[in-house]
């Protein structure tokens, strides 16, 4: 498979630069709330002695963190280069939030999605006036954005892989501390659902700095883990397969950049399986009346299961990415929940 080019974010992004992101991003991105997640069922489920902070990212535009990679991508590009439009390739997250962006910023977009890609998410993108291309698989959608961005000379925003786009994500971190220092929650760590990596390398980079005696987890689904397999092995590495119910997170390989990153802030990465990424969805929305999909759920499954013991005592940032998925999809995975 033939992997888009992309700016490398191999140095960290100063506090300030992240800020400055965070402003220039305006009111075409919300600051999306936190809240203090509390109850008897958390407390027992939950690490022991521990409060969780909810960072409610699944309230942003698009329904997702994406937003904030892809606007910050756009922002930085040239009028010349906004004017020939871009592309990207997704099965759906990435695509909304690049259709998003173009709209937002006077652009247009070309978007490639697999044929598997849920309609419910092809049918977002499309409403904010991207031209959606099927392809086979994506394997095809990366070729296909490749030979869209020489032929047509749009610029292929990467949906993980680049310095924009882990700036971008940063501002999650940024805005997560400062939240959390309003009300007087000194993090001591924070749990990511992990993709490709885009969001995790952000936020670390920025709560390391803000932060520095704050741990950073990444979750990886069991089906799909690019990331884990990574730190293993010590570098960027191909899985062969991806096979979870949380494909916002089925990243088939890490890109260099993000990954080194990661290497730099991260201080582990756990693995869930299905069973608990299904139970976690249902556990979230019980008691907190949210409907998540499975790559939010993550985390939550990640902080009552494989982090729980680790993390007894401590004051817990939770990322709850985003929340693009059809309301059938949803009750079928709670009516699959163990």
């Amino acid at each position: 498979m033939s992997h888009p080019p992309s700016q490398a974010p191999s140095v960290t992004p100063a506090p300030g630069e992240i800020e400055a992101a965070r402003r220039a991003l305006g009111d075409a991105v919300l600051e999306t709330p936190v809240h203090a997640w509390r109850g008897p069922e958390i407390a027992a489920a939950g690490p022991q002695g521990a409060t969780v902070l909810a960072k409610l990212e699944l309230f942003q535009v698009t329904g997702t963190f994406k937003a904030r990679g892809a606007l910050t991508n756009l922002l930085r590009m040239s009028e010349a280069d906004r004017k020939r439009g871009v592309t990207a390739v997704s099965a759906g997250n990435h695509a909304i939030a690049v259709a998003y962006a173009a709209r937002a910023l006077g652009s247009s977009a070309k978007v490639v999605m697999p044929k598997s890609a849920p309609p419910f998410r092809r049918a977002r993108a499309e409403s904010y006036g991207a031209e959606v291309i099927l392809t086979e698989n994506i394997a095809e959608a990366f070729e296909t954005g490749l030979r869209i961005q020489e032929q047509e000379g749009r610029t292929l925003i990467h949906p993980f892989e680049g310095a924009n786009t882990v700036l971008g994500t940063a501002t999650v971190g940024w805005e997560l501390c400062r939240q959390a220092a309003a009300r007087d929650f000194d993090l001591d760590a924070v749990i990511v659902p992990v993709g490709g990596g885009g969001l995790i390398a952000g936020v670390a980079a920025a709560v390391k700095q803000l932060r520095p005696d704050c741990r950073v987890y990444g979750v990886e689904p069991e089906g799909a883990p690019a990331i884990r397999r990574s730190l293993d092995a010590g570098k960027p590495v191909k899985i062969d397969a991806v096979a979870t119910i949380a494909d916002s997170l089925g990243a088939p390989y890490a890109t260099p950049g993000t990954f080194a990153m990661i290497q730099r802030h991260v201080d582990d990465v756990v693995l869930v399986d299905d069973t608990a990424i299904r139970r976690a969805m249902r556990f979230v929305f019980d008691n907190l009346k949210l409907a998540v999909e499975p790559a939010c759920a993550a985390g939550t499954a990640a902080l009552t299961g494989p982090l729980k013991e680790r993390l007894a005592g401590q004051r817990i940032g939770l990322v709850f990415c985003g929340t693009n998925i059809g309301h059938d999809t949803f009750c079928k995975h709670l009516a699959d929940a163990e």
